[in-house]
């Protein structure tokens, strides 16, 4: 069996302010095998790493994504919320994280934030940039719009989707073949045994979310999981080496 990997959810977010230059890159010293990041388009139509679509609660600023520019964007202090020591930290671009990552053979999981604000051609810009940098092969376009997963394959049927959701579903695999997706990313608390057994029968990846204790860490390795996405790549990694 192949060892567990290990995601970093939007960076190491649990020492560092989430989806930030600073967050990847200490998630990259910490020796994860991927990054999970999150995209929303300005109203200039740039592709940025946000979670969520007001920039109230993660910069000092206020307002929708979808309403400002890019500069306005990048004039914002995404880092003195978490701690002062990240003062002048940035909102990235997608393309400042991929160029930050190229040549890595790192798994990027990037989630599309399609909802509830709808960003037309998020799906066709996120998978041209992939291409820029060929990292296409890489990555996993996940949603829980899974009608931007259908999106991504028009755009590119090669592309690999994986559905985020958070119901106990029941055999999950055979939806997820439905909307041609090739991977599965369940909340932590509705995975189990049965389910990580069957989608890893039927040739699908299971990547639990969000993974931050250790002792949910131990029981999803024990399942099987193919990874796991935490704040706290640092600690599934101990649990591995040890």
């Amino acid at each position: 069996m192949k060892q567990p990997q290990i995601i970093a959810h939007r960076g190491a977010s649990g020492y560092r302010p989430e989806n930030t230059l600073a967050a990847f890159s200490l998630a990259l010293e910490m020796g994860v095998d991927g990054l999970e990041l999150d995209v929303q388009m300005t109203r200039d139509g740039h592709i940025i790493v946000c979670h969520d679509e007001q920039v109230d609660r993660t910069t000092n600023g206020s307002g929708w994504i979808k309403d400002m520019t890019l500069e306005e964007i990048k004039a914002l202090d995404a880092g003195s919320w978490f701690n002062k020591a990240y003062q002048g930290e940035k909102i990235p671009t997608l393309r400042e994280v991929l160029d930050l990552v190229k040549g890595l053979p790192l798994l990027m999981n990037i989630e599309l934030k399609n909802g509830p604000i709808q960003y037309p051609g998020l799906e066709e810009k996120t998978i041209a940039q992939l291409k820029e940098f060929q990292m296409e092969k890489l990555a996993i376009l996940s949603s829980f719009n899974h009608y931007s997963l259908l999106e991504v394959k028009k755009v590119d049927p090669q592309i690999k989707t994986g559905i985020l959701y958070m119901a106990g579903l029941v055999d999950p695999w055979v939806y997820a073949r439905y909307v041609g997706a090739q991977s599965i990313h369940p909340y932590l608390y509705s995975v189990v045994p049965s389910m990580v057994k069957g989608a890893i029968e039927n040739h699908f990846t299971v990547y639990p979310f969000t993974v931050n204790e250790e002792i949910h860490m131990k029981h999803l390795f024990h399942m099987g999981v193919t990874g796991m996405i935490t704040n706290y790549p640092d600690r599934a990694r101990k649990l591995l080496e040890g």
